[in-house]
């Protein structure tokens, strides 16, 4: 299904942000990602529909773990080799890739998360850059991705000056990293991390297996 960059309205992300939460039993999985990783892209596009449970979207600056990113031109290959499995629209590659310097845009998909929006504005960002290929880098694509998800153009702008909302995508890492994600994306199920767009099938499989543990019996 081809996507174009700006289709999050389209693709109705913002009203996906809370739907089917996990009841109080239940694990709700976290996803990390980091909006520079075309890895997490490609995950980003299918983690709502192949996890039974929505997962609390997490930004982090991927920069701060641990795992090497491999080198660019293979990994190239193979994210577009699986955007072709996935029948996501060919990549467009922005020119800055892979030094792609994202803080602003994970700063803003920090505070978009603060606001309940972290959905709708990750997946715009995602689709800027890696469907439409713009520089996450520049703020022209930031408040683009933020227009797409109602987001005031004002308000990411501040938020991009406030040290606080940084200062949270930084605790964010950190926490990442202190549960053992090592690299993006990364879904995490209870203690369980599963690296990768493919770990998404673990993850979903683990997941299905812990709801049925905390089903009540009859």
């Amino acid at each position: 299904m081809d996507k174009s960059p700006l289709s999050v309205t389209q693709h109705s992300a913002a009203a996906h942000e809370d739907a089917r939460p996990p009841a109080g039993g239940e694990v709700q999985p976290v996803f990390y990602y980091d909006l520079a990783s075309p890895e997490s892209y490609l995950a980003a596009e299918r983690v709502m529909a192949d996890l039974p449970v929505v997962p609390e979207w997490v930004p982090v600056d991927a920069r701060g773990l641990a795992g090497a990113p491999g080198d660019p031109a293979e990994r190239r290959a193979a994210v577009e080799a699986r955007a072709a499995e996935q029948h996501v629209q060919p990549l467009r590659w922005p020119a800055a890739w892979p030094n792609t310097d994202a803080r602003p845009a994970l700063i803003a998909a920090t505070y978009a998360k603060q606001i309940g929006r972290a959905v709708a504005f990750s997946l715009a960002a995602f689709r800027q850059a890696f469907a439409g290929g713009r520089d996450l880098g520049h703020e022209s694509t930031v408040l683009i991705a933020g227009a797409a998800c109602e987001m005031h153009p004002n308000a990411v702008l501040r938020a991009l000056q406030r040290d606080s909302i940084a200062a949270a995508l930084d605790q964010a890492t950190a926490d990442a990293r202190t549960a053992g994600v090592h690299s993006v994306p990364a879904i995490r199920v209870g203690r369980k991390v599963f690296h990768g767009e493919r770990g998404l099938d673990d993850a979903a499989v683990a997941l299905a297996q812990a709801l049925t543990a905390s089903a009540p019996r009859p």
